[in-house]
């Protein structure tokens, strides 16, 4: 039985699950900085989930289009996620830094795009990194399962993907989690105070160590006046704190701003979580022999 958003968030074990998933995430940015960057800000989470979901649901067998520009137009559009200019610039950018190619199809119209290597690979390791932070909240077993059969990703992210983007609580998230989230690099600056987190120690703040913007601004090839900016910003809505206003060295982030962040977090993994058993049992009544008619 797949876990609610309210079981989620009220769970003791979420905060520690949250700090699994944001070290997991860092070390897919460590091995490709500059595919993580791209997508480092929830539109662009959006939209990559929108345009994989597309390229999965093509079954030659049955027709379709797939991923083409107006079918990820559509999706997106639809709900405001994002203009059509920026839908059609992602696109190009896919295709320029070739996580994304054209579909062989002998020039059929109109013109399918599929995900590469490395991007399906990306979206794979994202898919377990969930399940494994889904885990470690009540012991699950869906990591193994998911790695033991790779058909669970194929028939649960387009699940995935159409349901965040349909539900308004995941895709418009709360303004002050919005501030990192949708700005250019933000989502990565967010994992990293999500890793810092000292559970345990002060039930009203967690420190967030020493904060060296200019290292951090170079890690995540930003702007260190960007970075900087989201961080006063942070400090001027109550979310973060400086240990010492004069010197502006060490951090905490607030409870209720940690609250705001997992009650936002366990809408997803609660979709996520659902997708998973939805794509299980579906795998398990297509393997059942059907009753003769």
């Amino acid at each position: 039985m797949a876990l609610t958003a309210t079981e989620l968030q009220s769970s003791p074990r979420f905060v520690t699950a949250l700090k699994g998933l944001a070290t997991q995430l860092q070390g897919q940015f460590d091995g490709n900085p500059k595919l993580s960057r791209f997508m480092a800000s929830h539109q662009r989470w959006l939209l990559s989930q929108a345009a994989f979901a597309l390229q999965l649901e093509y079954d030659p067998a049955v027709g379709g289009s797939g991923l083409t520009t107006g079918r990820l137009k559509e999706m997106i559009l639809t709900v405001k996620a994002a203009s059509r200019n920026t839908v059609l610039n992602f696109l190009d950018q896919l295709m320029a830094y070739r996580y994304m190619r054209r579909a062989d199809d002998g020039g059929r119209r109109p013109r399918r795009f599929e995900a590469t290597d490395i991007s399906t690979q990306a979206m794979y390791n994202w898919f377990l990194a969930n399940l494994a932070a889904l885990d470690s909240v009540d012991d699950g077993n869906r990591l193994a399962e998911a790695a033991a059969e790779p058909r669970i990703f194929r028939l649960a992210q387009p699940r995935i993907a159409r349901h965040c983007i349909a539900d308004d609580r995941w895709r418009e998230p709360p303004p002050r989690v919005a501030l990192f989230l949708w700005t250019e690099s933000g989502g990565l600056v967010m994992d990293e105070i999500v890793s810092r987190i000292e559970v345990g120690v002060d039930e009203d703040r967690f420190d967030l160590g020493r904060i060296d913007a200019r290292a951090m601004a170079g890690r995540f090839l930003m702007s260190r006046t960007h970075l900087q900016r989201l961080l006063r910003k942070g400090v001027e809505l109550g979310c973060l704190a400086w240990h010492d206003e004069a010197k502006k060295t060490h951090m905490w982030m607030t409870r209720d701003y940690l609250d705001e962040y997992c009650g936002w977090q366990a809408v997803k993994f609660s979709i996520v979580d659902e997708a998973f058993d939805w794509a299980r049992a579906e795998l398990k009544s297509r393997a059942e022999p059907q009753p003769a008619e």
